[in-house]
């Protein structure tokens, strides 16, 4: 069994953290490995004989994360990782979370695009894609997309969007009048859940991420993977996504009206294809590659986590060492 956790949420999902975690696995010392429970998010059962490692990837508003006011579960785990400072803090700031050395950053680590397809530009059309889940800002993209193409023949919308990324195929079904209407648009191609070997493939020949969230991320792994495959990206400045651009991209003011959050994203957008379209982008995304590339690159990612497994190691070298406190429980996960 893999020191990184599969439990019922994750076992048929491949999101972010999913792709994440089973990377590490296949990358760090298995040796190294075997002295550590590593549980992302959602903790069922805890083992006393291991360094138990909690890697928080949900929210701190996430029900899932009301635990962290419990002490007493805190207390029985030996490390805390965040995938980025804004995660962390808003951890400290809605649950009292402690400001100490028990908890440390490490972000998201992706494999660089081996090469970037500069001319992309065969029959002059502009190509953006979305590459989220629905719920976290395709209407929002739709509404926009559809106004700028009523005007301009030359753009075309590829969109990536499903449930069963995470293997809720049920929760399409209110998405579904959306898909049909990106299907029957002449200037939009839905095409679905697709495994992210065959979509970072396909992102190489796109020009665009069009991304107006309305979801607190924490981090954004299709962000990243857009920048690393040469394309600018459109996006508010909300939650964690200016840290995890370092600012970078086609960045706009985020607003809690939709309309007019769909106004302000529209705007920004004709912004870029004109910018794309006048080829004055190479710059841009030159820049955003190196910087992803360097920052979140796999490799570098992995030697943080050796670093952090080892001295936790060091701290706890044995069995007896890892125990829970006497004076607290053990926790079990409870389904009812």
């Amino acid at each position: 069994m893999t020191a990184f956790e599969e439990n019922d949420v994750s076992a048929k999902a491949f999101g972010g953290t999913e792709l994440a975690k089973r990377k590490l696995a296949q990358l760090l010392n298995p040796e190294l490995l075997d002295n550590f429970q590593i549980i992302c998010s959602r903790p069922r059962e805890l083992k006393q004989d291991k360094i138990r490692i909690f890697w928080a990837h949900d929210l701190a508003e996430d029900p899932e994360s009301v635990k962290f006011k419990d002490k007493s579960f805190c207390d029985q785990f030996h490390k805390f990782v965040f995938i980025s400072n804004w995660q962390m803090q808003r951890y400290q700031m809605i649950h009292g979370f402690p400001h100490d050395d028990k908890s440390v950053v490490l972000e998201s680590g992706i494999e660089p695009a081996d090469s970037v397809m500069w001319s992309k530009d065969q029959d002059d059309t502009i190509h953006i894609v979305y590459t989220s889940t629905p719920q976290r800002g395709l209407n929002i993209l739709f509404a926009a997309f559809e106004h700028l193409a009523k005007t301009d023949a030359k753009i075309h919308l590829h969109v990536y969007s499903s449930f069963k990324i995470y293997g809720w195929d049920g929760a399409d079904q209110q998405f579904e009048p959306l898909y049909d209407t990106i299907r029957n648009h002449p200037q939009m191609t839905y095409h679905g859940f697709q495994p992210n070997d065959v979509l970072r493939d396909n992102l190489n020949g796109y020009h665009i991420f069009g991304y107006p969230s309305i979801w607190l991320e924490t981090s954004c792994r299709a962000m990243l993977e857009a920048m690393t495959s040469g394309l600018i990206c459109v996006h508010p400045n909300y939650g964690a996504l200016p840290e995890t651009s370092g600012g970078l991209n086609a960045m706009y003011q985020w607003h809690e009206d939709q309309n007019r959050h769909a106004f302000l994203f529209s705007e920004e957008l004709k912004n870029t294809i004109t910018m794309v379209r006048d080829r004055k982008h190479f710059d841009m995304v030159t820049l955003n590659k190196q910087f992803v590339d360097t920052r979140y690159n796999i490799n570098k990612i992995k030697k943080q986590w050796e670093e952090v497994l080892q001295n936790t190691l060091e701290l706890y070298p044995t069995i007896e060492s890892r125990k829970m406190l006497q004076s607290n429980k053990m926790f079990v996960y409870k389904t009812s």
